[in-house]
């Protein structure tokens, strides 16, 4: 009785416990690189932009595609599951900084906060767009 408590105590050593090994996929490299729908809630209304992301290292540019300001520059940083961008748009010839902070919930979804230069805040969710045929779509990148 006691050896086979042995054994399986020494398997859980060895390969370790599923417990484990989930806080060890928790923090693989998390890459962001893609199209991502997003949802974008705030006071006055809400917005739907695409947001193609390019990551290199901890490092994030892309676009920020959308109806009410056309196509912009971003920049940002992520570390580990947390991410940030930036994206100066104009508004009545103002220019102004949205700031995106927020957090990979899945592969394929995002969930966070914005704030929009001063001007209010709000939330938002993304959801990953299908990599075309052939391309891989993988949020945590192989170490």
């Amino acid at each position: 009785m006691f050896g086979s408590f042995r054994i399986a105590a020494a398997a859980v050593l060895l390969l370790g416990s599923p417990s484990i090994a989930f806080a060890q996929s928790d923090t693989a490299k998390v890459d962001l690189s893609g199209n991502w729908n997003f949802n974008v809630v705030y006071e006055g209304g809400s917005g739907s932009p695409t947001v193609r992301f390019t990551q290199h290292g901890d490092t994030l540019t892309g676009r920020y595609i959308s109806q009410a300001f056309g196509e912009l520059d971003l920049k940002g940083t992520v570390t580990q599951r947390e991410f940030n961008f930036a994206v100066t748009a104009t508004a009545g010839g103002d220019p102004f900084t949205m700031t995106f902070n927020g957090s990979v919930e899945s592969r394929a979804s995002l969930k966070g906060t914005v704030d929009l230069g001063g001007m209010g805040s709000g939330t938002f969710t993304a959801t990953r767009q299908p990599a075309p045929s052939g391309q891989g779509s993988q949020v945590f990148a192989k170490r």
